[in-house]
This record gives C-alpha cells, sequence and structure tokens, in this order.
C-alpha cells in the first residue's frame, strides 16, 4: 500500500530512493544533474547514474546534499568506431554520435542490475534508454520520463499515444515537416526550414544503431506513468495542455532551470575577460558561443568571422575547438582576421564562464546556437537573441523566440547557407538600431521571468510531490 498518497498534509511524506539516468550529452546531463539536486534538498536520497567520465566532469555537488546524491558510475562498453574515452556527445563529430547510442544500449546489464539491488522508488530517465521502462516495470520501480526539450517541439514531433498515432498516423516526407502540424489546433510558426527537414531525413537514414531516435521516444514516453518536461506555463502554457492531450500521460514542468552565476576555480581566466568587457560600453558587445557539438562548413564559419568584422561591433567569440577535431575540423580563421578586429573583438579558445560573461554589463546580444540552456541563460540575463541554430530541436526553438526576444539569422532555405552581409545587419538591427528595439525590450521582459528562482524552484517542487503521491503507482 503506498503510504504517502493516504497521509495527511501535516504528515512528512514517506523518503525515497529515486535513480536518475540521462542521455549521454551535456546538454541532458546537467539539467538531469540539476533535478537530482533539488529532489535531495527535499530529503530523498539519489543515485545520479552515467558512465565514469561523465561522471568525473560534473560540477560538484554543493557540500550539504552529498550524503543525499550517490553517483553510480556504470562502465561504457568499447564499440567498433567509438573512440577510446568519447563518453558524451561533446567527445564526437555529429555523424559518429549512432555509435555512441549503441554504446549507451550496451549499459542495459549494469541499469538492470543497478535497479535490481537497489530497488528505487522511482527512475527518473532520458528518451533513449527505450529497453528501460519493461525492466523498471517488472521490478515495480515508477518511471519518469524527463525531456530538456521544449513543449511546442514536442508538441510539432507529434503524439506518440497509440490513440494519437492511429489519429494522426507519423510522417515520412521531409516536406510534411516544413508546415504547420495538423493536431495543433492554434496559429503557430512551429516548422522547419527545408535544409532541417533534410538534415532530419538524412541522419535517420545513417542511423548506424538501427534503433531509431523516434523509436526510442515513443518507447520511453509510452513506458512512463509521468512526463516531466523543462517548461512552465508562463511561456509555454497552451503547449503544455497540448501536449498532455497528445501523449495521453500527466505533463508536470519542472520550471526553467535558470542556473545561479558561481565564480569558478579558474579566477585568473575570469579576471582577463572582466577586465576586457570593463573597458567596452555598455550593452555593446556580442558574445558569441555556438555550442560544443557544432562544427560549422569552413565556408560558413569564415561568412560568420567575416560579418563580425563587417558589423563593427565589439565581439567576444568562444571558439572552442572540439575536442575530437585535431588539427582538421572547420575553424581556420580568414587570413589576418584577428590582426583586424584588435581590440574591438576577442577570440577566446578555452573555456569560458558563460554566466559571468552573460551577466557583464557591456553585452549586448547573444549570437547563439539556440541550445536550450544557452537561451535560458541569455535570457536570464535580458539579453536579446540572434539566432542561428544548426541541430537537433534547435531549429524549433529559434522559431518559437523569433521576434519575441531576437531573430534568426537570414538563411538559404534549401541549403542553409548565410552571408556575411546579412549577419552583420542582422548584429547591428539587434544590438543598435532603433528598429531592434523591440527585441531588446522584448529580452528585457523574458529576463524577469526566467530569473525568478523562487517560481521555477515551486515547479520542481511539484514535480517531487508527484513522485510522492504516486510512488509505485
Amino acid at each position: 500500500m503506498n503510504t504517502s498518497t493516504t497521509m495527511s498534509s501535516t504528515t512528512e511524506p514517506k523518503k525515497l530512493q529515486i535513480a536518475v539516468f540521462p542521455w549521454l550529452a551535456f546538454g541532458h546531463i546537467i539539467p538531469f544533474f540539476e533535478v537530482a539536486k533539488h529532489v535531495a534538498r527535499r530529503g530523498h536520497k539519489v543515485s545520479f547514474i552515467s558512465t565514469p567520465r561523465n561522471i568525473q566532469r560534473l560540477p560538484k555537488i554543493p557540500q550539504h546534499l552529498t550524503p543525499l546524491i550517490n553517483l553510480v558510475q556504470i562502465p561504457l562498453p568499447c564499440v567498433e568506431n567509438l573512440p577510446e574515452n568519447a563518453e558524451a556527445t561533446m567527445d564526437v563529430p555529429y555523424h559518429i554520435i549512432p555509435y555512441l547510442k549503441i554504446a549507451h544500449d550496451g549499459l542495459e546489464q549494469g541499469i538492470s542490475n543497478f535497479l535490481r539491488t537497489h530497488k528505487p522508488d522511482w527512475i527518473i530517465h532520458d528518451f533513449a534508454p527505450y529497453w528501460l521502462p519493461p525492466i523498471a516495470s517488472s521490478l515495480g520501480i515508477s518511471r519518469a520520463h524527463f525531456s530538456v526539450f521544449n513543449a511546442s517541439s514536442l508538441c510539432f514531433y507529434g503524439p506518440t499515444s497509440p490513440q494519437g498515432l492511429d489519429r494522426y498516423g507519423v510522417r515520412t516526407l521531409p516536406e510534411q515537416f516544413t508546415v504547420p502540424a495538423e493536431w495543433i489546433p492554434f496559429p503557430s510558426n512551429m516548422v522547419l526550414k527545408s535544409f532541417e527537414a533534410k538534415n532530419l531525413f538524412d541522419s535517420m537514414k545513417q542511423n548506424a544503431s538501427s534503433v531509431s531516435d523516434w523509436f526510442r521516444v515513443k518507447s520511453t514516453i509510452q513506458g512512463c506513468q509521468v512526463y516531466f518536461i523543462r517548461s512552465c506555463r508562463e511561456t509555454e502554457g497552451a503547449w503544455l495542455d497540448l501536449l498532455q492531450e497528445l501523449q495521453q500521460k500527466p505533463v508536470v514542468p519542472t520550471g526553467l532551470m535558470p542556473p545561479v552565476v558561481q565564480a569558478r576555480e579558474d579566477k585568473e581566466d575570469w579576471s582577463t575577460i572582466a577586465q576586457w568587457l570593463d573597458k567596452k560600453q555598455k550593452a555593446t558587445v556580442v558574445y558569441i558561443a555556438l555550442g560544443s557539438e557544432l562544427n560549422l562548413s569552413q565556408q560558413d564559419f569564415t561568412e560568420l568571422a567575416l560579418g563580425l568584422e563587417l558589423s563593427g561591433l565589439p565581439f567576444f567569440w568562444v571558439l572552442r575547438k572540439p575536442s575530437w577535431s585535431g588539427n582538421g575540423g572547420s575553424g581556420k580563421l580568414p587570413d589576418g582576421f584577428e590582426e583586424r578586429t584588435k581590440g574591438r573583438g576577442l577570440v577566446w579558445t578555452t573555456w569560458a564562464p558563460q554566466t559571468q560573461i552573460l551577466a557583464h554589463d557591456s553585452i549586448g546580444g547573444f549570437l547563439t546556437h539556440c541550445g536550450a540552456s544557452s537561451l535560458v541563460e541569455g535570457l536570464q540575463y535580458g539579453r536579446p537573441l540572434l539566432m542561428l541554430p544548426c541541430l537537433y530541436d534547435q531549429g524549433l526553438i529559434a522559431r518559437f523566440w523569433d521576434k519575441k526576444v531576437g531573430i534568426e539569422v537570414p538563411r538559404n532555405e534549401e541549403d542553409g547557407s548565410f552571408s556575411r552581409k546579412s549577419l552583420a545587419e542582422s548584429l547591428n538591427l539587434l544590438v543598435v538600431d532603433e528598429a531592434g528595439k523591440a527585441y531588446r525590450d522584448g529580452a528585457e521582459e523574458y529576463s524577469v521571468l526566467f530569473q525568478d528562482k523562487d517560481l521555477h524552484d515551486r515547479y520542481m517542487d511539484k514535480c517531487v510531490e508527484y513522485m510522492e503521491n504516486h510512488v509505485h503507482a
């Protein structure tokens, strides 16, 4: 019998054991880690499961929570075509990620053994382990699917419930993704551009893991009892309601999990960066960071650099070469670029404290790939966005926020290319032109919501309460 559902509201709920298992990408691992910390703050014990190298790369656990969070390392199996020590998407180029999924599926036995011996009350899992729900279910462990994707993006991709699939079927052609989905009952610009739809279908065809992402998502959603999602009603109320209807599952938003600016050990780096930013006028510097997985073509990379130069604006460009690229990959700056922009621009090639930079008064705009965490960090500080989406659901995130808090870089619909001129014009519109004031004001308005840590903590409390009240349901 589930004691927690029969207790009066004054009784302390039973302390739970909760396992947390994210996909092998830091855009997933860090939000899952935030969930783990929040669950621990409520007094429940958490087992955070990942591979050894990913566990080593986690931020430090706050001291008062260390007794409640157990970091569980399960070694990643060796897989052909997957380099040694590659344990997250940031460690490999995009076309190698299917092999990471094969290795991830090799964690099944280790996860299964852990669940059998530890018997947690709940497991909070990601989209990838299609094999997990049946194992957890057979052991009487409750399942929560946690999605780091927007509700609007998930609605666009469509229903996974048997009822929804019977009613709407599955889209099988790229062009079906370039028009609004028939199940969205209100006006929406949630569509993919032609090049994004083609990329989506190409990645589905070249899936060496032989298990499609669609099958993974469908299996993990159908197999869970509750669908947690990194969102809030203030930004996506109608979409959250639609998502619940499409998936036929309780949908409980976790809030946006805005990060707290934390000084890191590498104070020397921050001091160098801060000194440089301090010399710039307020709200004039463009901050450029395109994520750890992006590998632009050399042509796009060159246009990006020359567009920054052409804009005449001061800029701080975080340009870390992916660990896997060696001397290859994109990223050769145009000849003379750094000399010509010296003093006005800074190209930073090591780790950069993104939240500290975005919080600095001199930042006037953020050129971003639209990764969900980067977007939250940018809007938390009211920075208008110039959006250059490249992977996954980033195009849909850009459509959702386009014209509210910034604009997308104009691109060729067929191949996704863009010109230095359009990039420079977009940056000037966003940061200095009178015509872009609406986007600057929009970003400023949203910063109040994105900074409201108490609001987002209350959302997370509701998720924990859901687990307390529905354990072994």
